[in-house]
């Protein structure tokens, strides 16, 4: 902030009216006066109503709309306490005192043809406090009538919503940051594959080693940049873009069905997971349900407690169905399968296959949180 949007502001900043000033706003005066028709309010129901809006901790104020340039008659505790301003520097005056350098000027238009139309409008703008402090403010404002139609007075309520400004501010900070990360990751795995791809050219025994490596490579980096638009939030995230991305390439004819809740995922799970599901759908492509245009893969997914750890983990089932016949395991497991093996082992996870003859069910249980 500069020096002189830090610079107090003094009461004298915005010459006040001495009569108006003289004609401060009794609450309890007007209530009983205004209320000797239907509604009936007595000297004893003003009183108190004045009481309440005095000791809310809701920061009020009223202007009296038929005076010259609209001042300030009635402001509560809670709007001195906001503002720094003691009650007689605020009244008398017009409320744009509390504006400044940074005050959003079509914010400041948005009121004044809410006050000129004598509607409702409620506005997020930068006031400054007496010490010059800005703070977020979002602002309430609407007309009060007497029995007859006529405008009496303009209402006005503040609340301090700064943290709520930074909160946004410091997210849309990340969602910039986790774009960059993208970014870079992006270029880091098409590195990657392309010195796999070009490593490979020699021999065909090369290039099929080559493609294996090259299509782990891309699982991985599809599933770490359907995750990345989350990376700035800390609440749990849907699973669906995750799986969905890393399996595009495999579900053409939109054979794979979803179903599960949230979870809380650290990268090192996306990534047994991304690597998982790879080797999961490639034998399904070649030998399982994906292979047929009638088959069908189901994956749902949920958080278990495992009493033998007490810890949560991540239970994941794929189950195949309408694929050609399965007779029994294979003789051996693939490289594939040996490395995600390997990997959940590691993290202190399992897998379960169960090589049904209408088709493959796995069942991949992974530590949560795993940092």
């Amino acid at each position: 902030m500069s020096d002189d949007e830090k610079k107090p502001r003094s009461p004298d900043a915005a010459p006040r009216d001495s009569d108006q000033a003289s004609k401060a706003f009794n609450l309890s005066t007007v209530l009983a006066r205004e209320g000797q028709g239907e509604r009936g309010y007595g000297e004893r129901s003003a009183l108190l109503f004045e009481q309440a809006m005095a000791q809310t901790r809701m920061a009020i104020c009223l202007s009296d709309p038929n005076q010259d340039d609209q001042p300030i008659v009635f402001a509560n505790r809670a709007f001195q306490e906001l503002t720094g301003y003691d009650e007689a520097e605020v009244l008398g005056r017009n409320c744009r005192f509390l504006q400044g350098p940074r005050t959003d000027k079509a914010q400041v238009a948005r009121i004044r043809d809410a006050i000129d139309k004598e509607e409702v409008a409620v506005v997020e703008l930068l006031n400054y406090r007496k010490n010059g402090d800005v703070f977020w403010n979002a602002l309430h404002i609407g007309p009060i009538y007497d029995d007859g139609g006529s405008l009496l007075y303009l209402f006005g309520s503040q609340w301090d919503v700064t943290e709520v400004h930074v909160a946004r501010a410091e997210q849309q900070q990340q969602k910039l940051l986790a774009r960059e990360l993208s970014h870079r990751m992006k270029n880091m795995f098409s590195v990657i594959n392309a010195v796999v791809t070009m490593a490979g050219r020699g021999s065909p025994e090369g290039r099929a080693v080559a493609d294996d490596i090259s299509g782990r490579i891309l699982a991985l980096g599809r599933a770490h940049e359907a995750t990345l638009e989350n990376a700035s939030r800390t609440e749990s995230s849907d699973l669906r873009p995750l799986l969905a991305e890393v399996l595009s390439a495999y579900d053409s004819r939109g054979q794979v069905e979803m179903s599960g809740g949230s979870v809380l995922l650290s990268s090192n799970v996306i990534s047994m997971l991304a690597l998982t599901l790879h080797e999961l759908a490639i034998n399904s492509v070649k030998y399982g349900a994906l292979s047929t245009a009638d088959g069908t893969v189901r994956i749902d997914w949920k958080v278990v407690f495992d009493d033998g750890v007490e810890e949560e983990r991540l239970q994941l089932h794929w189950c195949e169905s309408g694929g050609p016949a399965i007779a029994g395991p294979p003789d051996k497991t693939g490289l594939g399968g040996k490395i995600v093996d390997n990997l959940i082992s590691a993290a202190e996870g399992t897998v379960q296959r169960d090589w049904k003859r209408e088709g493959l069910e796995a069942i991949v249980r992974i530590p949560l949180p795993l940092d």
